[in-house]
């Protein structure tokens, strides 16, 4: 990446060439607006559930996964890249379109059985119910 200082050094003509023989993110880093690959998550936690909110805008319902194994919520979406424009030399794409993975380990309280999710507005939400606690009463155990 150049500093300031190192492109007051170099001439128009240099920055040109290297350009476009290098490429832009080698002149001006990879600065991706949308990092498909950490999406962005909150968490909260109500009386009766947690809920996840992930970030993941230009997406249809369609495309998650989501799958619980024993306690690990796995989300997930995989998306093909399609170069409609190949004749072009592009010297910057920001559209390509990647793939994400999340893991969430779940705990004991939550109900594995009644998880939901909902898409709205470019975020994913996924309804964690916690269980019913269930309620033991005293009781004598008697030695054989």
């Amino acid at each position: 990446m150049y500093t300031k200082q190192a492109m007051n050094s170099r001439t128009f003509g240099n920055f040109m060439e290297d350009l476009l023989n290098n490429g832009i993110q080698r002149v001006w880093g990879d600065d991706s607006a949308f990092d498909r690959s950490n999406i962005a998550v909150n968490i909260a936690e109500t009386e009766k559930s947690y809920e996840l909110y992930l970030v993941a805008p230009g997406l249809s319902k369609d495309a998650f996964k989501l799958n619980v194994d024993k306690l690990l919520l796995t989300i997930s979406d995989e998306k093909e890249e399609s170069n409609t424009d190949e004749g072009n030399k592009w010297l910057r794409s920001e559209f390509q379109i990647n793939s994400f993975k999340r893991s969430f380990t779940l705990n004991e309280k939550i109900d594995n059985t009644a998880i939901s999710a909902s898409y709205t507005d470019g975020i994913l939400n996924i309804h964690l119910p916690k269980k019913e606690p269930v309620e033991t009463s005293a009781q004598e155990i008697p030695v054989n």
